[in-house]
């Protein structure tokens, strides 16, 4: 698994290993051991949210006031999304800043967002 830290600090891309052959394909889309290696700590599910989308709706901006703040790890499971990061952390050198990435079940990308930052997509397909 691959992986990169982007502009905002702490929201890291994760690129898993896709392994394809003539049934379909294998993916990790999520894996311990790289996590801890990308962010320094081991993440913790205490809740596990599937969302299903129509082309073109576009669901957040999403956020939880710290502390507590709310974590979160975004996959997609099936279809395209542009997934954005919008740091919402008034303190923040980054503050009003956001960044995007596109997930989809070709690359099978993952997105880490770390607590105090806003939350949004757009479902592509």
């Amino acid at each position: 698994m691959q992986f990169r830290e982007l502009a905002i600090p702490g929201v890291i891309e994760f690129t898993p290993r896709v392994f394809p052959d003539a049934r379909g394909q294998f993916v990790a889309p999520f894996h311990q051991g790289a996590f801890l290696d990308a962010t320094g700590h081991r993440l913790h599910v205490a809740q596990s949210n599937h969302s299903i989308s129509r082309r073109g709706v576009i669901r957040g901006v999403h956020f939880s006031d710290m502390p507590p703040g709310q974590a979160k790890y975004v996959h997609c499971s099936h279809g395209a999304l542009l997934d954005v990061a919008i740091d919402v952390r008034v303190d923040s050198p980054t503050f009003g800043r956001w960044e995007s990435v596109l997930l989809d079940t070709e690359t099978s990308r993952a997105v880490y967002l770390p607590e105090g930052l806003g939350h949004a997509f757009i479902a592509l397909a």
